[in-house]
């Protein structure tokens, strides 16, 4: 069994742990590359037909190629997605200019709680890799939010030699992160070798590309040449740069991340 063979079966084994441990689940699926690879792994761990919904909290702020990525994806796949927007926020005229923190909080945040609330799930999988951000090296699998979905990062138990606390208290809301263990390039190596579809704006045009995808006026792009996979990849293995370089929100203060995901945030 190869690496990447081996990133696979650990990550199907956590979405049947998840299936089989809990109650009503959701996915996360914010269409970037991450969560698309999540949602491959998803249809091949239950024989191609996923036994729980797809979930897009929409900021209506999205890059449009997103948008348009995701609509075909649901009808290439035939997914079961529940689209959501927080609409008082954005009635109230909630965007990027009152803050960007204050944004991702209402639109995103609060978004995905009501959507937890509404359709009363017990757990969400989600696309998150240690690697990617620093409060995310924080995370477990198997991770435990109280009914508010609110996340105690200093009460974390540990997963030793992959062994997995499911054991939760009822009312809690669980977080399952089935591709925690894997790393960026391992992710492209995956899309390369698997042939998923991933939304271009991955791949450079005039020099730029998107490293990391979110909404258009807190995304950034990267100087860029990659234009396949393997450009992308061999790029990775030589760049000082972070993942999450063009996103503004982090830039905007160094424990962001941490605050939001504190709160309820992906």
């Amino acid at each position: 069994m190869d690496h990447l063979d081996s990133l696979e079966a650990q990550s199907i084994y956590i979405l049947r742990e998840a299936y089989k441990k809990f109650g009503k689940l959701g996915m996360l699926w914010s269409i970037g590359k991450d969560s698309t690879v999540l949602l491959w792994l998803a249809k091949k761990a239950f024989f191609g037909h996923c036994p729980f919904p797809f979930i897009h909290v929409d900021t209506t702020y999205k890059i449009p190629e997103m948008i348009t990525f995701r609509d075909e994806m649901v009808k290439k796949y035939d997914l079961d997605l529940i689209v959501h927007k927080n609409e008082a926020a954005l009635q109230a005229g909630m965007g990027p200019e009152q803050g960007r923190l204050v944004c991702c909080k209402a639109l995103k945040t609060d978004g995905l709680q009501q959507v937890v609330t509404r359709y009363e799930f017990e757990g969400l999988i989600l696309g998150i890799r240690r690697d990617e951000e620093g409060s995310r090296s924080k995370e477990r699998v198997f991770s435990e939010r109280n009914k508010d979905s609110e996340w105690d990062y200093t009460n974390q138990p540990p997963e030793l030699w992959d062994q997995f606390k499911t054991d939760f208290p009822k009312g809690n809301h669980i977080r399952v992160h089935p591709i925690l263990h894997w790393n960026e390039i391992d992710i492209w190596s995956y899309i390369e070798r698997e042939n998923i579809p991933v939304v271009d704006l991955y791949f450079a045009k005039e020099g730029k590309r998107y490293r990391s995808l979110g909404c258009a006026p807190c995304t950034g792009k990267i100087d860029s040449n990659a234009v396949t996979i393997a450009e992308i990849i061999e790029e990775l293995k030589n760049t000082k740069v972070g993942e999450r370089a063009g996103r503004a929100q982090d830039q905007e203060d160094s424990y962001a991340m941490q605050k939001l995901r504190k709160d309820g945030y992906m």
